[in-house]
């Protein structure tokens, strides 16, 4: 079998390199220290037209888990929140997540993001009409735009903080956990992580001096200027994934709650808990053996469905690398090699991650 496979490798390299060589077209990654000479039009990594080839890999990378990371963590939420929502013994609690199911996951995904994109946002108002919450944040025909956070010197600080408060709220809950099922005795782990969470980083700010400051948008002229800003085409996508593979998640999460034996919560009302700590003590935990399998291939489904964003412009990883750089440079292999190299590494990456949770809330025989 190794023979077969070593031979067909060896057989399509060689009529690769034979069919490049007749159209007089040169293979290898010598490009990607060349100047790619085109704009795009919003990055989240600085870029200006001059970069090369790779620094544009690395801005279409960016967008990407720009927008992929933002509809995970979304469309996880509001799968729970909906899928809960379909248990609901009231009847039209149910029956509105039901719809929302129905209705969502079995409408295509591309025609949902032209949706978004060609009927709510393309049809906002102009700039200087803009929709405003708080004078803060605008919304618009052009985007998006918000305070932009503009760290100054010793910020760096709050950051360690941070870092170390993460580490310090996973080593508490580890240590609650432990005593819980030596003693018995249940500690306010939430609330007091949740305290160090937020507490030690806003404490070392406030030390430091507060050296942070906010970059306004304002109007001025036709269009708004300073602070940050996404443009439509984002919010359409991001709208568009979180809103399609939250059905699917919900019906997860459903499916999840179902598996796990009714006689477990009425253990749980026996021993005098409420709904709410029953769901998220006793149901939820046992539940998440179910739901996460199918949650793998939810989220990897959501950075794959990520490049439909190059039918209505937003400049992600296929947009800008595998549709502008492969006309411009002409060397389509190792472009389309590299895009394919990008979303195999993400995908496995969350496979991994997943599947090690998964390991740990899976019973174990003693």
């Amino acid at each position: 079998m190794a023979i077969v496979v070593i031979a067909v490798a060896r057989y399509l390299f060689t009529n690769t390199s034979e069919n490049l060589q007749a159209r007089g077209m040169s293979a290898g990654f010598d490009f990607l220290t060349s100047s790619a000479g085109f704009s795009i039009a919003w990055s989240v990594l600085p870029y200006t037209a001059g970069d090369s080839y790779f620094h544009v890999y690395l801005v279409g990378i960016g967008n990407t888990l720009m927008v992929a990371l933002v509809a995970i963590l979304c469309t996880t939420l509001l799968g729970f929140f909906v899928g809960i929502m379909r248990l609901s013994k009231n009847w039209l609690i149910s029956q509105i997540a039901a719809w929302y199911v129905e209705i969502l996951r079995n409408t295509p995904l591309l025609l949902q993001i032209l949706f978004w994109f060609l009927a709510v946002f393309s049809l906002l108002p102009r700039p200087n009409k803009s929709l405003s919450f708080l004078d803060l944040f605008f919304l618009n025909n052009r985007g998006l735009y918000m305070p932009a956070p503009v760290p100054g010197e010793g910020f760096n600080v709050t950051l360690i903080a941070v870092l170390v408060a993460i580490a310090a709220t996973y080593a508490l809950a580890v240590w609650a956990r432990k005593r819980h099922f030596a003693t018995g005795q249940r500690f306010p782990a939430f609330w007091t992580g949740l305290g160090v969470l937020f507490g030690l980083p806003l404490l070392v700010f406030l030390v430091t001096g507060s050296p942070l400051s906010f970059d306004y948008a304002a109007l001025k002229g036709f269009n708004f200027q300073g602070g940050a800003s996404v443009p439509p085409a984002f919010c359409a996508l991001l709208l568009a994934l979180v809103i399609y593979h939250s059905a699917y998640m919900a019906e997860a999460v459903r499916a999840g709650i179902m598996s796990v034996s009714h006689g477990q919560t009425e253990a749980a009302y026996s021993l005098g808990l409420r709904p709410g700590m029953t769901l998220r003590l006793v149901i939820i935990p046992q539940a998440m053996r179910a739901v996460v399998p199918p949650m793998i291939s939810n989220w990897m489904n959501v950075v794959k469905n990520s490049s439909l964003a190059i039918a209505i412009g937003y400049p992600d990883l296929v947009a800008v690398y595998m549709q502008t750089s492969l006309n411009q440079s002409g060397h389509a292999i190792e472009i389309v090699a590299m895009v394919m190299l990008f979303y195999m590494s993400v995908s496995l990456s969350i496979s991994f991650a997943l599947n090690y949770y998964n390991k740990i809330v899976q019973l174990k025989e003693r």
